[in-house]
This record gives structure tokens, C-alpha cells and sequence, in this order.
């Protein structure tokens, strides 16, 4: 697809299954682990890093929008190297 309407309209989900499909197509008959973990790092740093740019690294703000507790994100922030 390379109309950019029709590529905005690819929900999240979707983008997630391709990548996957793409990641299991390339690993061919080498066998994976950890995959969850994997999965949840790739989406979880760039979601909390977004938002903290969002709101000007206001992580009471931040923890709101992401819908955790601000010492939850405090603990994933450490995780990510982003304080």
C-alpha cells in the first residue's frame, strides 16, 4: 500500500500481526522464546517515551494518559534507560 489514506487506516493491531508474521517467516526453522516479553518492550518504550514528550516529561501526567501509577512508571522508565 503506498497511499498514505489507506496506510493511516491500518489499526495498530494488524501492524502488530504483519510484523509478527514477517518475524516468524524470517526466523524460518529457527525456534523462538520470550516472545511476549519481546513483543511488550518493542510497544512499551516507544508508547511511554511518546507520551512523556507529549507532556513535557510531566510523569504525573504521563502515568494518567497511560492509565498506571506514577511509581509504575517511575519503574519503567528505570527499565528503559529513560531517567
Amino acid at each position: 500500500m503506498t497511499d498514505s489514506n489507506s496506510t493511516s487506516q491500518i489499526s495498530l493491531s494488524d501492524k502488530v500481526t504483519n510484523t509478527l508474521e514477517i518475524y516468524f517467516n524470517n526466523l524460518q526453522e529457527e525456534s523462538t522464546c520470550d516472545l511476549y516479553e519481546m513483543v511488550i518492550q518493542q510497544v512499551e518504550k516507544p508508547l511511554i517515551e511518546f507520551v512523556l514528550q507529549k507532556t513535557e516529561h510531566n510523569q504525573t501526567q504521563s502515568a494518567q494518559i497511560l492509565g498506571i501509577n506514577r511509581n509504575t512508571l517511575r519503574k519503567k522508565m528505570l527499565k528503559y534507560k529513560l531517567i
